[in-house]
């Protein structure tokens, strides 16, 4: 029983260690580092499963401006900027 407690002690203390994460696999905020970019190719399937979620046509429009990935006056998906 014992032993069980300090491994669990151990993978809190290192889990993660080194790539942003903290205890219990909760992610830390990244200090400096800009956000990774998000390729047209994920906007185009963040899409279709929105669309494949949605229960018509004003609902998947909605959804899609709620989440940033509706085009905005350059063309672009909020998400991307």
């Amino acid at each position: 029983m014992n032993g069980s407690v300090e491994v669990r002690q151990f993978l809190l203390r290192y889990e993660g260690e080194g790539h942003g994460v903290r205890y219990g696999g909760v992610p830390t905020q990244r200090a400096g580092q800009e956000a990774p970019r998000i390729s047209d190719d994920q906007v185009r399937r963040a899409r279709l499963a929105v669309a494949h979620g949605a229960a018509g046509a004003e609902d998947c429009a909605r959804l899609l401006d709620m989440l940033g990935l509706s085009p905005d006056e350059s063309g672009r998906p909020p998400v991307q900027r």
